[in-house]
């Protein structure tokens, strides 16, 4: 059967540089038993209103966005451009496979924590409904090519690897990082699609 372009096509999100803390990595920063509070009501992750600095060699961004809830991992998503700003090695991870990556220094309103790893700058990644998934014939973990729609800039992005989500009822979203976003001419949200698996991959 052919697929319908619309009812294939999902939201892409363009995620800014964020972290995320352990419990007691919040305590230290913030006082203990701080609360992360969402910017607005959602279900699962969210963006909080608690904002820290993060310290590099070269420069310093202030009011970095912390996502909740906490993690058991402490972890900076950054872009390339920000991890040359600050200068910190640019490493590429997915979510949590933080071995071997670069530090950093956080700073929050009560104290301060050196982390030994844990700076990435997210591949792009593709959380996808395992009924859509099955649409277009692909598993978790494949590799694909991206369509990002835009006016002016619409861009494939190649390597783009897909997150199969557990539950049947959730929605498909992309993320992509600021780099990426300004690549393809948006600014915080646009539609995209599959166009198939990525070569030898």
């Amino acid at each position: 059967m052919e697929i319908n372009e619309d009812s294939r096509k999902f939201r892409v999100a363009v995620s800014g540089r964020h972290l995320h803390l352990t419990r007691e990595a919040l305590d230290i920063l913030f006082g203990k038993g701080h609360t992360l509070e969402p910017i607005k009501p959602t279900k699962g992750q969210f963006l909080s209103t608690t904002r820290a600095a993060v310290v590099g060699p070269k420069h310093t961004f202030e009011r970095v966005a912390i996502m909740g809830p906490c993690r058991n991992f402490n972890q900076l998503e950054i872009s390339l451009t920000d991890a040359y700003t600050l200068g910190i090695p640019a490493v590429i991870r997915m979510s949590g496979d933080i071995e071997d990556t670069p530090g950093t220094r956080i700073i929050g309103t009560v104290g301060s924590i050196e982390l030994n790893k844990g700076v990435i700058v997210a591949k792009r990644h593709i959380h996808l409904n395992p009924i859509l998934a099955q649409t277009y014939g692909v598993a978790d973990g494949d590799s694909v090519m991206l369509r990002v729609d835009s006016p002016d800039r619409s861009l494939i992005f190649d390597d783009t690897i897909v997150k199969l989500a557990k539950n049947p009822d959730s929605g498909s979203v992309a993320h992509i990082d600021t780099d990426e976003g300004n690549a393809a001419g948006i600014q915080k949200v646009s539609q995209g699609y599959i166009l198939g698996k990525s070569e030898g991959k």
